[in-house]
C-alpha cells in the first residue's frame, strides 16, 4: 500500500498482579488489532503484572504467573500476523528486567529490557528491576525457548519497516535509545510507558513524544498505563499516542474505564525518502545492531488516514494567520536586504488585478512600512493590453491609490501592434506568439522604467507557475527580484486573505480573489475574461498537490494519484487526476530550462525550485519514466 503500515496502541484495563485477567484483555485488543488490519500494536509498560505491582514484583508467585499468561496469549494468537509488544518483568542471569516481549503468530521474537530506569520522587525502579544499558549479543530462555534478548535489536518485514523499542522513561533522558534505533535504521519506535498524570504534564508528554518524532524523522507510538492501576499515591491516565516527524496521527482520550486503541497509517516510504533527501540524517553514525526477522504482516486494504488536499495551506485558521504573518515578513525581510544592498530606494512592479501581482504588491508595501519608506516609491504600473478587461484594471487602480503608492498606466497596445508589423505577425491569429509578445512587452517597460527611476523590478510569478512553466521565458519570467518564487498558488490566497484586517483595501481583496485566474493575453469577450489558466493547465489545487508530493519525499506517480483520489474525494474523478497529473509531469520536466536561470527570491516554504537553492536538474531529461509508472 504505496509504503504505508497501519500501527496501533493500546491501552488495557489493567487488573493489579492478575496476568490471567491481563492476558484475557491483551488477546481481546490484539484480535481487534489483526481484524482492523494493523501491522504493530504496542501495550503498556508491565502490561501483565501492572506497573503499580510494586515490590509484589520480586515475588516468584506472581512473576511465574505472568509467564503462564504469556503463554496463554502465544495460543491464542498462533494465526495473527499482527506483531504484539506486551510489557513484563523477566528473569536474566538472576537478574530481574523490565522488559518489552515481541511476539508474532503464536512465537516469541525477542525480548527487549528497559535502559533507564527512574528512581526519583513516586518512581522506584531501581528497588524492583536492573538496567538493561550495555546488553548486547545475548540471548535469553522464554518458555523453553531461546530469543535474542538485549537493547541492540531492531525488528524488520520483508519491505520498508523496521523498528526499535525503548521503554517510558528511555525516552526522557538525555540522549534516549531511540536516537541509536533511528541512526542505525529504525523508522517506527514503539515505546511502552507508566506515565502518571500530573498537572502540565500531559502537554509536556505529547510535545516530547512529538518532537522526538520529528528528531529522529519516524514515527512514534506510545501506549502508557491507565485504568486499573493503583490510584495509592498517583493516578495513570492511560495515554496513547502516534505521531509522525512532528505530526501526531492519532490520540486517544485519557481516562477511560475500558480497554482501547487507536490506530494510524505510518508513511514509512515518505520518511525514507525524507532521510535521504532532506536532512543531515545520514551523517549520524550507526552502531552494530541485531536485526530480527519478522514474518508476514497484514496488509491494509485501503488507508484509513486523512489526506488533507491543500499541504501548502495549515489546517487551522488560527494557524494559517501566523503562517502569513511569517510568510510577509520573510518576503518584506528578503527585498528590504535587497534593496538597502544594492543602494535602491524604489521598487518597480507591475499590477494586473491578480492574485500574485495582488501579493507582491503588498508585501512590498509591508517591506516599506517596516523601513519607513516613502511609499511614493513603490511605482506601480499597469499596462492593459488585448485582453484586460475592467474589471481587474480598475481592482488594480483602485488597490494602488488606496495604498497611496505612486501609479502609472502604459497601454502596451501600440508597442505590441509595432511589435506584429515588425516581426510580420498576423494579429488575427491568437498564437502563442501574439500572448508572448504582450508579455515581453510588459517585462520591458518595467525593467526600462527601473533603468530610468534608478528601481528594482519586483517578480510576482509564483511557485506552482514555475513549476508548470506558466510564463513567458524571458517575459513575465524575469524581473530583478522574484518575491512570490516561493509561495505557491493555493497558499497565495491565505496570505493575501491576511492584509484584509485592513479596511481600506478589504473590498478590493475580496473581488480580487473572486476574479477567475488568468494572464488576460487574449481578446476579452464583451469585458468577460476569455482565458482561464485553469482551464488550460489545469486546477491549481491539483498541481499544488502533486508538486508537494513528488518533490517533497519523491513518491511516485501512481501513489501521488492514490492520496489525491483519497484528498479530493468526490470532486475530481481518477480520469481527470490522471489527466492533470500527466499534464503536471510533462510541464514539469519540459520547463526545467525556464527554472535553470530564475531570478532571486526568498525561499518561503520546505519546497524551493530555485536551481541555487533546492532543486538541480537538467534541461533534456526524460519524463518517460514517470509516465510510464502512472
Amino acid at each position: 500500500m504505496y509504503g504505508y503500515y497501519r500501527v496501533a496502541s493500546a491501552v488495557n484495563k489493567t487488573t493489579i498482579a492478575n496476568p490471567t485477567q491481563n492476558a484475557k484483555e491483551i488477546i481481546s485488543l490484539l484480535n481487534q488489532a489483526h481484524t482492523q488490519e494493523v501491522s504493530v500494536i504496542v501495550f503498556p509498560e508491565l502490561t501483565l503484572s501492572g506497573y503499580s505491582a510494586s515490590d509484589l514484583l520480586l515475588n516468584p508467585t506472581l512473576l511465574q504467573a505472568q509467564y503462564r499468561a504469556l503463554e496463554a496469549i502465544l495460543h491464542a494468537s498462533n494465526d495473527i500476523e499482527t506483531v504484539a509488544i506486551i510489557g513484563m518483568a523477566t528473569e536474566f542471569q538472576n537478574r530481574l528486567y523490565n522488559c518489552a516481549v515481541v511476539i508474532q503468530n503464536g512465537n516469541i521474537l525477542a525480548v527487549v529490557p528497559k535502559s533507564y530506569l527512574p528512581n526519583k520522587k513516586e518512581f522506584y525502579e531501581k528497588r524492583h528491576f536492573n538496567s538493561g544499558i550495555g546488553i548486547t549479543n545475548q540471548h535469553i530462555n522464554l518458555l523453553d525457548t531461546d530469543v535474542p534478548f538485549g537493547v541492540d535489536l531492531l525488528f524488520r518485514d520483508s519491505k520498508d519497516l523496521i523498528f526499535g523499542i525503548e521503554i517510558c522513561e528511555d525516552l526522557w533522558t538525555l540522549t534516549p535509545p531511540s536516537n541509536t534505533l533511528c541512526a542505525s535504521g529504525a523508522n517506527v519506535i514503539f515505546n511502552l510507558s507508566a506515565s502518571n498524570e500530573l498537572i502540565g504534564k500531559y502537554e509536556y508528554r505529547q510535545e516530547l513524544v512529538r518532537t522526538q518524532s520529528a528528531r529522529l524523522i519516524g514515527a512514534y507510538v506510545y501506549s502508557s498505563a491507565g485504568v486499573g492501576e493503583s490510584s495509592t499515591d498517583t493516578v495513570f491516565g492511560g495515554d496513547a499516542l502516534i505521531c509522525e516527524y512532528g505530526s501526531v496521527l492519532a490520540q486517544n482520550e485519557r481516562f477511560r474505564l475500558d480497554s482501547h486503541l487507536i490506530t494510524a497509517d505510518i508513511d514509512v516510504a515518505k520518511l525514507k525518502a525524507l532521510r535521504i533527501n532532506e536532512t543531515s540524517y545520514t551523517d549520524s553514525q550507526p552502531s552494530d545492531m541485531r536485526i530480527v526477522q519478522l514474518d508476514s504482516l497484514p496488509e491494509i486494504s485501503d488507508i484509513t488516514r486523512e489526506i488533507y488536499p491543500h499541504p501548502f495551506v495549515p489546517s487551522k485558521y488560527a494557524d494559517k494567520q501566523h503562517r502569513c504573518d511569517e510568510i510577509v515578513h520573510i518576503q518584506a525581510h528578503g527585498l528590504i536586504k535587497r534593496m538597502t544592498h544594492a543602494h535602491i530606494k524604489k521598487a518597480i512592479i507591475g499590477i494586473s488585478g491578480g492574485l500574485d501581482s495582488t501579493l507582491a504588491l503588498l508585501s512590498t508595501y509591508k517591506a516599506f512600512e517596516i523601513m519607513g519608506w516613502d511609499y511614493k516609491d513603490i511605482v506601480a504600473i499597469t499596462m492593459p493590453g488585448f485582453g484586460t478587461t475592467t474589471r481587474t484594471k480598475n481592482n488594480a487602480t483602485k488597490l494602488c491609490e488606496a495604498l497611496g503608492v505612486t501609479l502609472k498606466e502604459i497601454d502596451i497596445t501600440p508597442i505590441c501592434k509595432l511589435e506584429f508589423e515588425a516581426i510580420e505577425h498576423d494579429m488575427s491569429k491568437h498564437t502563442i506568439t501574439y500572448e508572448n509578445v504582450q508579455a515581453r512587452a510588459r517585462t520591458s517597460i518595467l525593467m526600462n522604467i527601473a533603468n530610468k527611476e534608478g528601481g528594482l523590478v519586483i517578480g510576482t510569478g509564483d511557485l506552482s507557475e514555475i513549476a508548470l512553466g506558466w510564463s513567458t521565458y524571458n517575459g513575465d519570467h524575469m524581473s530583478m527580484y522574484a518575491l512570490n518564487s516561493g509561495i505557491p498558488k493555493t497558499l497565495i490566497r491565505y496570505v493575501i486573505e491576511y492584509f484584509k484586517s485592513s479596511e481600506k483595501i478589504a473590498h478590493i481583496i475580496d473581488d480580487i480573489l473572486d476574479t477567475p485566474i488568468s494572464p488576460e493575453l487574449l481578446p476579452h469577450d464583451d469585458d468577460k475574461i476569455t482565458q482561464q489558466t485553469e482551464d488550460i493547465v489545469g486546477p491549481y489545487e491539483l498541481h499544488d498537490f502533486f508538486l508537494y508530493h513528488f518533490i517533497k519525499y519523491g513518491a511516485s506517480p501512481s501513489k501521488i494519484r492514490y492520496l489525491a483520489l483519497k484528498a479530493f474525494d468526490g470532486k475530481y474523478t481518477k480520469e481527470t487526476i490522471t489527466k492533470w497529473l500527466k499534464v503536471f509531469i510533462k510541464r514539469f520536466f519540459t520547463q526545467q530550462f525556464k527554472r535553470s536561470c530564475i531570478p532571486d527570491g526568498p525561499k518561503v516554504g520546505t519546497i524551493s525550485l530555485s536551481p541555487r537553492a533546492d532543486w538541480r536538474m537538467s534541461s533534456d531529461t526524460s519524463m518517460q519514466l514517470w509516465l510510464d509508472e502512472l
